[in-house]
């Protein structure tokens, strides 16, 4: 069973007004927790769980490195919260390095405003070429993932209009958003070496694409969902994850060609995952047709099925699904609150409980 992983971004607020509080460096600080490190804004901190066989194991990883962070956060009087972009208006804060004062020069307003938080998942893979096999084919299931995760429907004390906002915001990066087919491991290092060639970007991390083959581990890592404000959500969306890598494995080994679907196509795919979340129809992946969102999630898994089986997480998934088609998707929930409160500072405070039981102040 491959393992898998995943890397969580969170916003450090004040625990009274749910204002983003530029703390991240003072946290680490105070820790020594490995799972915990800064962000690019002072107002973010990351974790990150362990290679996992399991679900359960990946589900107990992710609520101890929340619930160690949530910790450390109040240690230093802030509170961690699980969504993706800032309900409440901020400047964020740079995180002192080098490497984020190029980048605040390179880019401007695209660093200045950069405050979101995504949900990155690692699955082993056992080669590059078994690897880029896997993200010429997992690509045409890249939006679904990103309308279950949906968590970022305001932004600067907005109303964006959509459900992930952050999608929106991420991609004013140079080199985000949905990639071509790459063919081979030396294809995908070719296009890399292009990237960089050019002197847009700083350095490799900053191939910021959908799903990348990782710099630092053998694995896949698919960067396209926002933090989940939900433990089970993110557990949800590494299970799928993981079972579109060894589908796409699987079919690469059997000599099935990847979809040839366009870019652009994709780029309209996501974009109506960004909008409307799970609220309207997504484009489905089969047909490139318009169909309820909920039928395009069943056609996921009924792509992905046997390797959930195999991986024995087929009932799990449907059990995590049917919670979020009942209870609705972080962006829904944000939008629940606001309307029954008034108050964008509520739909901080409601969301804190996700990451730590002590209530704010």
């Amino acid at each position: 069973m491959r393992t898998l992983g995943v890397e969580e971004e969170f916003l450090l607020v004040d625990p009274v007004t749910g204002q983003p509080k530029a703390v991240g460096q003072a946290v680490l600080a105070m820790s020594a927790e490995a799972e915990l490190t800064g962000e690019l804004q002072q107002e973010q901190l990351e974790t990150a769980t362990r290679p996992c066989r399991t679900l359960g194991e990946l589900s107990a990883q992710i609520r101890s490195t929340r619930s160690t962070a949530a910790a450390a956060a109040d240690d230093v009087g802030a509170a961690l919260v699980p969504i993706a972009t800032s309900p409440l208006t901020v400047s964020p804060t740079i995180t002192p390095s080098l490497r984020y004062a190029e980048m605040a020069s390179r880019f401007g307003l695209t660093v200045a405003e950069g405050l979101t938080c995504g949900c990155h998942v690692h699955v082993e893979v056992d080669s590059p070429d078994e690897g880029v096999a896997v993200l010429d084919r997992i690509r045409p299931w890249l939006a679904p993932l990103l309308a279950l995760s949906a968590n970022s429907p305001f932004w600067n004390g907005n109303d964006s209009g959509y459900r992930s906002y952050r999608t929106q915001a991420w991609q004013r990066w140079p080199c985000a958003g949905p990639y071509s087919p790459f063919g081979s491991a030396e294809e995908y290092r070719a296009f890399v070496a292009t990237a960089l060639a050019t002197d847009t970007l700083l350095d490799e991390g900053m191939v910021y694409i959908e799903a990348r083959l990782s710099r630092h581990f053998p694995t896949v890592e698919v960067r396209v969902a926002d933090v989940c404000r939900e433990p089970d959500d993110a557990v949800l969306v590494a299970g799928l994850v993981r079972a579109l890598v060894q589908t796409a494995a699987d079919d690469a080994a059997r000599g099935s060609a990847p979809d040839p679907v366009r870019t652009e196509v994709l780029q309209l795919a996501e974009w109506r995952a960004s909008r409307w979340g799970m609220e309207a129809e997504l484009l489905d992946p089969l047909t490139w047709r318009p169909a309820p969102a909920a039928a395009v999630i069943d056609a996921l898994i009924t792509h992905a099925t046997p390797a959930l089986e195999e991986a024995g997480d087929l009932h799990l998934v449907r059990e995590l699904l049917d919670a979020v088609l009942r209870r609705g998707t972080g962006a829904q929930r944000q939008r629940e609150v606001l309307a029954r409160t008034g108050d964008l500072s509520e739909v901080v405070r409601d969301a804190v409980h996700r990451t730590s039981a002590k209530p704010l102040s």
